[in-house]
């Protein structure tokens, strides 16, 4: 069943947050779904603009179409990740996303401010929530790209402005993640002084974190000893998801974790067996694999196990 976010959000502010998974394939939307029923959780199906050139958005949305008939006891939003304004747009009139998000948070405040509430006026109306972003995340993730010194956190003063006069849904704030395997370098971890400070700018409003993956070292080291060359990969802690969820984040987006479990499989089952050629048997590893990947995450997002609980939530 298709939902929007925003009811998924009221359910999990403050006690879990919610996995919003990027997928490309069949193969990864089989696994997704299949983890989350597994786990017995609702989820997040997140669709990038570089997901929508690879497959084609017409292929992606059947892929999605289907999986909620094989699955119907699934509970899950389909959300547009990282849109511009005009991908934004077509999404909403496409009358098939649930959930877009808008980045303009390389533009200046006033500009982002302005583009956020013109893709909000126009989902709206349409029963769309919008998810927008405040701050800068280092790192690069498709078509996403900022640099060290470029990336900034989210100034905690700012958010209430922007959050009344956009009038958006959600928010992913910079807290010090960022996109891709190679987040951090050291012994940094996430800015819970200053996610604490922006709860209390805005209590009770959902926010998100970007780019938290967390590049699980064992996936790193399979895929470096079956021939891979990962230098120095690192991601986020992920047993502070629970710590960031009681401090209002209700959607967590990962995305490099499943590419890396994919990764993985691949080079593994070609290193093992030199000869093969059909691409199935691999196709049916990674989709038990992602699997259990999948409701692995959704117990460290606490989500697991949420599933009837939303769902009576849901009639309401």
């Amino acid at each position: 069943m298709i939902v929007n976010t925003k009811r998924l959000f009221e359910h999990a502010y403050g006690k879990y947050a919610i996995g919003a998974y990027n997928i490309n394939n069949a193969e990864q939307i089989v696994g997704l779904f299949q983890g989350n029923i597994d786990s017995q959780a609702p989820f997040i199906v997140q669709i990038s603009k570089g997901a929508r050139k690879y497959t084609s958005t017409i292929m992606l949305e059947g892929l999605i179409r289907s999986a909620n008939e094989m699955f119907p006891e699934a509970i899950f939003a389909v959300h547009l990740d990282h849109g511009d304004e005009a991908t934004c747009m077509d999404c909403i009139n496409s009358g098939f996303y649930s959930s877009v998000m808008i980045d303009a948070s390389a533009l200046d405040f006033e500009e982002n401010i302005a583009t956020t509430k013109r893709v909000v006026d126009a989902a709206h109306p349409r029963g769309i929530v919008v998810e927008a972003e405040l701050g800068k995340l280092g790192g690069v993730e498709e078509h996403v790209s900022v640099s060290d010194a470029d990336a900034k956190l989210t100034d905690p003063d700012s958010v209430r402005e922007f959050v009344d006069r956009t009038n958006v849904d959600s928010l992913a704030v910079a807290i010090g993640t960022s996109h891709g395997a190679f987040k951090f370098t050291g012994s940094q971890s996430l800015h819970f002084d200053v996610l604490e400070e922006i709860q209390k700018r805005v209590p009770g409003f959902p926010l998100v974190m970007h780019g938290s993956s967390s590049v699980p070292q064992e996936e790193v080291a399979r895929i470096n000893a079956a021939g891979g060359d990962l230098k120095g990969a690192k991601g986020v802690d992920a047993t502070q998801f629970r710590q960031a969820a009681k401090l209002g984040v209700t959607k967590i987006n990962i995305d490099t974790d499943g590419r890396l479990v994919w990764t993985r499989v691949h080079r593994e089952y070609f290193r093992d067996h030199p000869a093969e050629f059909d691409f199935r048997p691999i196709g049916k590893i990674f989709m038990k694999e992602y699997a259990s990947f999948i409701a692995q995450k959704n117990e460290l997002l606490g989500s697991a196990g949420q599933l009837e609980s939303v769902r009576a939530f849901l009639k309401k």
